[in-house]
């Protein structure tokens, strides 16, 4: 066992929180395991500092909530060289010898690591939010390699993965956003299954939908209806996947029109969550109006339409706060979210979940599969715009690095969704290295590879392409050092 005792190194113990001694050379790294499933997630040096919201941009984006995505709202950025946080766990790395630090329970809170890199002070408590609940330090530590110490916290922790096989297969929404109708899935289910193999997975994304919170399927663009669509991809041999946000309503919903009661309140207003679909509020989903609604969704959409796998995407608008009223008064957001997850397991029974735009730790044995990174982006890195004012925006650049940095969760946690990647030409602004890089990265440390292209217009040296990124994703035959040689070069 690589467990150890952190005990002589503690310098102070509250019970909910301890300051520990932990020195940092300047040839040492640290990896900060970020708020959600977007949030930018890799090793840094003590001379980085944190990518955070730049002061102007918080200011002027906090009404188009640019700041909820993340932990801006709640959590301080120091913005000096050295100083970080994140949630869950922690590791501090020297060469090929990992000191790594994780919660074993997150259901009485999220655990917290603020660690000042030059001056050597680590500093660990619970995000808690009331004395009903029990708000002590679970945690354990563990030193040697990068296997050793990430198999022996899953263990010590107790946590299993639920049984799923790795997956590939093909996403819409890189391809054409929300604009999809029965013709364009049609077009790239053809395209797809003269590449895909049988059981590989076909999913229709964001697009299918009235709106937002709205979960009928939109009539007019699939004027055949969902199962029909389903029918098309069983008769393919592929598995069939269907994304929704569950605790997201969008403003011009029915929904929100017709239930503002269902709506998750902080401080009496309805909690504005994000400035997507112009802009959409968090359900409160102890309101049993919310569990009824959900219910009858998932039992349509599993049951009804028959999809095999759903994408359950911005989670992390379920707990944004401890929980205000009722039987759980004063749970934390860990512990909130934690139920959250519980929920949509119970919801969907023995149906696949691909968890995406949620806090990790909660997530942990609840799905199937789970995003570890951020959205892909067209481009390498996004606009200023979005670098500045959303910590949690798409990023292919970021989407690599979370890839790697994360990977320790892949077969432990759940199995890794890296997001997609792209052979395509057209609509595509990353060069052929960049495109090459990002999709031999998520081939070599992804479970779930998908790619998001019509595939029906590749022409021979792209299917080829496609069979050699299928045989490393089988294979896996890179070792670390190869992207760790990579990583000083482009980071």
């Amino acid at each position: 066992m690589s467990r150890i005792d952190l005990t002589p190194f503690i310098r102070e113990d509250t019970g909910s929180e301890i300051i520990v001694d932990l020195p940092c050379k300047s040839t040492e790294r640290a990896f900060f395991n970020g708020y959600q499933t977007w949030t930018p997630s890799y090793e840094v040096r003590p001379t980085d500092t944190h990518i955070g919201i730049k002061r102007f941009f918080r200011r002027i984006g906090s009404p188009w909530g640019t700041t909820k995505y993340g932990d801006a709202f709640f959590m301080h950025y120091t913005g000096k060289p050295g100083q970080f946080h994140g949630f869950t766990y922690f590791y501090k790395r020297y060469e090929d010898t990992y000191l790594l630090i994780g919660s074993t329970d997150e259901t009485n809170g999220y655990t917290i690591f603020r660690y000042d890199m030059i001056r050597g002070e680590l500093k660990i408590r619970k995000d808690a939010g009331s004395s009903r609940f029990d708000q002590d330090l679970h945690i354990a530590a563990f030193e040697g390699s990068h296997d050793e110490v990430f198999d022996d916290w899953f263990e010590a922790s107790g946590i299993k993965r639920r049984p799923a096989e790795p997956m590939a297969g093909y996403g819409s929404w890189y391809n054409h956003y929300d604009k999809i109708n029965d013709e364009t899935i049609s077009r790239d289910l053809e395209g797809a299954a003269g590449i895909l193999e049988p059981g590989d997975l076909f999913q229709i994304d964001d697009g299918w939908q009235v709106q937002v919170g709205d979960w009928d399927c939109n009539m007019k663009r699939f004027p055949r209806g969902l199962k029909a669509s389903v029918d098309d991809i069983h008769d393919k041999g592929f598995k069939a996947g269907l994304w929704l946000a569950p605790y997201s309503a969008q403003f011009r919903s029915q929904l929100v029109r017709d239930h503002p009661d269902w709506l998750l309140k902080h401080n009496g207003r309805p909690w504005y969550a994000g400035c997507n679909w112009g802009g959409f509020y968090a359900l409160d989903f102890d309101h049993p109006g919310v569990q009824d609604h959900l219910r009858r969704t998932f039992d349509k959409v599993i049951n009804e339409w028959g999809f095999d796998l759903v994408k359950l995407d911005f989670l992390y608008g379920a707990a944004p706060w401890k929980t205000a009223g009722g039987e759980f008064d004063g749970e934390s957001r860990g512990g909130r979210m934690c139920r959250a997850m519980d929920l949509l397991r119970e919801w969907c029974g023995d149906a696949m979940i691909l968890g995406c735009g949620v806090p990790l730790g909660p997530a942990f044995g609840k799905v199937e599969y789970c995003r570890i990174g951020c959205d892909a982006s067209l481009d390498w890195n996004n606009i200023p715009l979005m670098r500045n004012a959303n910590r949690e925006y798409p990023s292919t650049k970021h989407a690599i690095l979370d890839t790697f940095y994360r990977r320790g969760l892949d077969g432990r946690a759940f199995l890794n969704d890296p997001d997609v990647f792209f052979l395509r030409t057209d609509n595509i602004k990353l060069s052929e290295e960049q495109k090459g890089l990002h999709a031999r990265v998520l081939a070599q440390y992804g479970s779930f590879f998908l790619t998001s292209d019509n595939m029906g217009e590749y022409d021979r040296d792209q299917r080829e392409q496609y069979r050699q990124l299928r045989e490393l994703w089988h294979n896996k035959d890179w070792t670390d050092r190869h992207f760790l040689d990579w990583i000083d070069k482009y980071k």
